[in-house]
């Protein structure tokens, strides 16, 4: 657990503003967050969306991400339970063999569950949801290329 002991690396303004933005005003679910000086909200995006929740998470409670069904347009929302809390549960690298998660996917224009229902009836799969999310983005990618270096000006 040694992210714990990490530093943000994150700008004074960015963790002071960010974190009351996002987590404790709720201001992008309540569509109210700024961007560029106009207020987006959750169901502005309309793309395939992936959220994942640990089980035990104290920060982010499982039944509050699940909300997302709630306010999202996205095109398809696959929704991510993993095992564990608030760290271990999001950093969760493959061997670990006590790990287990749930994974099902809400398209668009379908009904989407209720939270204890689709825990009740989502298949468990054991281990890390790492490779279930490799798989998920690489059926959604249009390929790979090497990343341009930073600060390097764009050809074209």
């Amino acid at each position: 657990m040694a992210w714990n002991v990490d530093g943000t690396r994150m700008p004074y303004r960015q963790h002071s503003e960010v974190p009351r933005r996002l987590y404790v005003d709720n201001e992008l679910f309540q569509g109210k967050y700024l961007v560029g000086g106009r207020a987006i909200s959750i169901s502005n995006i309309h793309c395939p969306m992936l959220a994942v929740a640990a089980v035990a998470d104290h920060v982010a409670p499982w039944h509050s991400v699940y909300r997302l069904h709630l306010q999202s347009d996205a095109t398809e929302l696959t929704f991510v339970l993993t095992s564990g809390g608030h760290n271990v549960g999001i950093v969760n690298e493959p061997g670990h063999p006590c790990r287990r998660f749930q994974m099902a996917t809400c398209k668009e224009g379908e009904r989407c569950l209720d939270a204890e229902t689709w825990k009740a009836q989502t298949p468990v799969t054991q281990g890390s949801w790492w490779p279930a999310w490799d798989q998920w983005l690489a059926q959604r990618s249009s390929g790979s290329a090497t990343p341009p270096l930073m600060g390097a000006p764009e050809k074209g």
